[in-house]
């Protein structure tokens, strides 16, 4: 049977597997599970990942859920996958073990948090949360230092020091681009000073295009969406001063 993976392309852990599978010509069928609309909260999700969380996969009668279990699954069961992502060397694997499990409790809290309370919330029904936000910017400012001046401190382009990335490159790269959607000031000034981040993402994006371009249609289709509601936003409070004044008169 084939491969199932149940994604939401505006989750950046299921960009990461749809991009794995895409690039490693692995046969799959993804069936889009719509957060904003809620979709992960079915009873038919909840039968394949009882954590109501994206990504998952089933494989015949073989469930999983987690991406970087996931990625690990993947890389080892599929025939043809390149050494690189996954190598064999228990030391190498010990690596990617290390910065996936430092990506969830630093750079993932950080990035999504951050992203979340600036730009998404409202998209779901939320109020934006500026102290959280502040917070979460302090956490995805150190990660990023951290990638560059500890992941990224040798003469390699990736996170393991060897010039092919690995599903650490591939799971990290996903997390940062998702500050697509900030207005480019913004942007700018959080990754702006982390020149080395910067060339290592474009590194990443190189060597997986163009399935990176294509899985990540929909964050360029939301960052426009985001930019004309900050537009009409910056309208609406231009206008309110006049009227206010006009109501005076």
């Amino acid at each position: 049977m084939k491969l199932k993976v149940y994604a939401d392309r505006m989750s950046q852990p299921s960009r990461a597997v749809l991009i794995f599978c895409k690039v490693n010509g692995i046969d799959f069928e993804e069936i889009r599970i719509d957060i904003a609309k809620r979709h992960h909260l079915s009873p038919e999700f909840k039968e394949i990942n009882p954590m109501r969380k994206l990504p998952a996969i089933v494989d015949g009668r073989f469930k999983l859920f987690e991406s970087h279990a996931i990625l690990i699954y993947l890389a080892h069961v599929f025939p043809g996958v390149p050494d690189h992502w996954y190598p064999a060397d228990v030391f190498k694997r010990a690596k990617i073990h290390s910065v996936l499990d430092w990506h969830h409790s630093n750079l993932r809290r950080g990035a999504a948090a951050y992203v979340m309370n600036t730009v998404l919330a409202p998209a779901l029904g939320l109020p934006l949360n500026p102290p959280a936000a502040a917070e979460a910017e302090k956490i995805l400012s150190a990660s990023l230092s951290m990638i560059e001046s500890f992941w990224l401190k040798g003469s390699g382009r990736f996170l393991l020091g060897g010039n092919l990335p690995s599903i650490a490159d591939l799971s990290l790269v996903c997390e940062i681009t998702q500050l697509e959607v900030l207005d480019e000031e913004d942007r700018n000034r959080i990754l702006g000073p982390h020149k080395k981040v910067g060339q290592w993402i474009e590194d990443t994006k190189k060597v997986t295009r163009p399935h990176f371009d294509e899985v990540h249609k929909v964050i360029f289709k939301a960052k426009e969406r985001f930019q004309k509601q900050r537009s009409m936003g910056a309208t609406n409070i231009e206008t309110e001063p006049k009227l206010t004044l006009q109501s005076k008169m």
